[in-house]
């Protein structure tokens, strides 16, 4: 009997040489890639893609020495490279319409190993290296959130973990033309080098990718955003401002901020209530101290037109009242070895550090527990959005091989904690009835954006270099198919509240925040003059962070940008349902829609909101004009003084320090003046 490498299978491509098996399939235009050293593909893998994917009708040729799957747009090649004493297989892919190489597999040497490198671990573990050549000029953008500071990945190692700030999304877009999901929530790293683009994956039972067709970002990310899902339309409320602070610490303290808003006649749609607030860790709900009534908190926050929003957190304090069930139930992350407690943390009840654990989100019925103690804490007073903090896991130290989990090895699951615990409250709320819900995390991973999750840059510093690093975090966040997305407005740490240069950078952030999906103010904001322990003792809490706290001048700049997003918020809600839509996101890169301008190529401190409103931040410290550069094809119009500019070119814009310059494309009749 004579083993034949290629075969069909329905409506898939195998391939068998050696202990290898590859399965390629069509998921409509785009292609899947699988493959595992095991005797078959794990069909309990935590999956990024949506579960009912678009059926592929390829087109499929095996012969001896060869094969290949074509869908309308792409086409992969199989063929055998000799390498050593035994041969490999190489992939390759190709766009139907052009004829050009998009991606194409390669070996580092002609003996070992080979474009897909394959170490044992434990059991069904693979330590896994997938290898492809460098594109020469090639650009990359997405692969999530990272604090680099970089645009344009390529050259970059980025690290496949998820950390406080550091967001894991690993899709990308190259401009060679292609996306591709790499559709494994293991941790890891992908190196985006000038001799080869290679992806190592610590410990994973197979490899998982797909490769769209991608000519311009908007392609890739619109097939992109269709496997693995697209967000639902933003609650209305979410659209306006956001109000928050490290932290409010009473019921009184939150209703005097709301009244104080409406006194002034301040637009707040959203006013957030920080950590502990609640007894301990893993009880999950109101400390009745400092919170007596929040029924009739909510009640009241509600008839002033505001949404209250609670911090929630995955851990659980060894002495909470839940630990002890919890543990037994086998609903707690374990360590494969010796003892485990997460992490150390401040916490309450007793106030300071405590022990404490984290529930285990890939577990259906542990999230089925958590979100039964949420409902009985919060949402029986009438709260329906939460702050999912720290959901990283934010285990310190971190060391993935150490971690069990329900879905398998840290090693091999990690990744997608975050996207099981927006799923465990997306779907529990749907059951409740429960509608208008956001869920603001720190954290995500592929598939979380087809739930109401808003992702913020964490805990970053307040200078201008990180400023100016938020900007290019959320562009590449833009570019991995995401929409709902933040920052803390002024950086969390590191602002006190009476230095007249943190008033700069407030401002500069400020008026930015205006332009992003989500208009938030936060931070553990420091007041020396007062008292040391503001900006340095969480139990304690910051100084006041409301845009009155900074002084006059301030205030008057501040509080008219926030009803400058009252204005906009039609246009907001339109851009909004375009991302429900489409899956193409409100923030992106001017050349997302100027494909064919080369200058908007390394533009990375300016985009698009929406497509008819150009945002140029200012990101230097004392400036007072900057440079940008106006797509070409179109007519742009100062917003603030009418001027119109052809595109094409750069203009030296006028930027005091009440004013972030916005220009409107082709006369766009957007309210940005009073």
């Amino acid at each position: 009997m004579t083993h034949e490498v290629f075969a069909r299978e329905e409506s898939a491509l195998v391939a068998r040489l050696g202990r290898e098996t590859l399965r390629i399939e069509a998921l409509g235009e785009a292609i899947r890639v699988r493959a595992t050293q095991n005797r078959g593909f794990d069909p309990g893998a935590v999956s990024g893609l949506l579960p009912d994917l678009p059926e592929g009708r390829p087109d499929i040729v095996t012969g001896p020495e060869t094969a290949s799957l074509s869908t309308d747009r792409l086409t992969v090649d199989l063929r055998f490279a000799e390498r050593g004493i035994f041969p490999g297989l190489l992939l390759r892919f190709t766009d139907r319409r052009t004829g050009a190489t998009l991606l194409e597999e390669e070996a580092p040497h002609f003996l070992w190993p080979g474009a897909r490198a394959w170490t044992a671990r434990d059991g069904d573990l693979w330590h896994v290296e997938t290898r492809f050549r460098a594109t020469p000029g090639e650009r990359i953008h997405g692969l999530g959130q990272h604090q680099h500071g970089r645009f344009d990945q390529k050259g970059c190692v980025i690290e496949l973990v998820q950390k406080n700030t550091q967001v894991v999304l690993p899709c990308l877009w190259s401009s060679a033309g292609y996306g591709l999901i790499w559709n494994s929530p293991g941790v890891g790293r992908v190196e985006l080098a000038e001799n080869h683009t290679r992806w190592v994956m610590e410990a994973v039972p197979q490899i998982d990718y797909v490769v769209v067709p991608g000519a311009t970002p908007a392609e890739a990310i619109g097939t992109q955003t269709a496997l693995t899902g697209r967000p639902p339309m933003m609650p209305e409320w979410a659209m306006g401002f956001w109000q928050c602070k490290l932290r409010y610490e009473t019921q009184d303290e939150v209703l005097a901020v709301a009244r104080e808003h409406r006194r002034r006649g301040l637009p707040l749609d959203c006013l957030v209530i920080d950590f502990f607030h609640w007894t301990k860790a893993g009880e999950w709900r109101f400390r009745e101290e400092e919170f007596p009534d929040p029924s009739a908190m909510v009640a009241e926050l509600r008839e002033m037109g505001i949404e209250p929003m609670v911090s929630v957190w995955p851990s659980v304090n060894v002495n909470a009242e839940t630990h002890a069930e919890m543990a037994r139930a086998g609903w707690l992350i374990e360590a494969r070895h010796g003892a485990l407690e997460g992490a150390i943390f401040y916490d309450r009840a007793p106030d300071g550090l405590n022990a404490l654990k984290f529930y285990d989100a890939t577990n259906p019925d542990a999230r089925a527990f958590h979100w039964s103690r949420v409902r009985e804490g919060y949402v029986r007073h009438g709260i329906r959005s939460f702050w999912l903090d720290a959901c990283e896991p934010e285990i310190y130290p971190l060391h993935p091989s150490n971690l069990r989990y329900h879905a398998g090895d840290g090693r091999a699951v990690s990744s997608a904690y975050p996207a099981l615990h927006h799923r465990g409250y997306a779907e529990h709320a749907a059951a409740d009835g429960l509608e208008g819900q956001v869920l603001l995390s720190r954290s995500a991973w592929l598939g979380s954006q087809r739930y109401p999750v808003l992702v913020w840059s964490g805990d970053v510093g307040s200078t201008f270099g990180e400023f100016a690093a938020q900007i290019r975090a959320g562009l590449n966040m833009a570019m991995s198919g995401w929409s709902w997305w933040t920052t803390d407005i002024g950086g969390f740490h590191g602002g006190d509240v009476r230095d007249p240069a943190f008033h700069e950078l407030l401002i500069r952030w400020f008026q930015w925040g205006c332009f992003c999906p989500v208009m938030r103010l936060h931070g553990f904001r420091e007041d020396a003059a007062r008292d040391p322990r503001y900006g340095h003792d969480f139990s304690f809490g910051g100084a006041e962070n409301e845009v009155w706290s900074f002084g006059d001048d301030v205030y008057g700049i501040l509080s008219s940008y926030m009803h400058l997003r009252t204005r906009l918020r039609p246009y907001i809600a339109a851009q909004m349902r375009h991302a429900a839509e489409t899956g193409i996101p409100p923030m992106r890169p001017a050349f997302f829609d100027f494909p064919d301008d080369p200058a908007l190529h390394d533009v990375s401190d300016a985009y698009l909101f929406g497509p008819d409103l150009l945002v140029a931040p200012v990101i230097d410290a004392g400036a007072t004009t900057r440079p940008v550069r106006l797509p070409a094809g179109v007519d742009w119009t100062c917003a603030w003084t009418g001027t119109r500019h052809p595109g094409g070119r750069w203009i030296e814009a006028d930027a005091p320090l009440d004013r972030i310059p916005l220009f409107l494309r082709d006369g766009a009749d957007l309210p940005i003046r009073p």
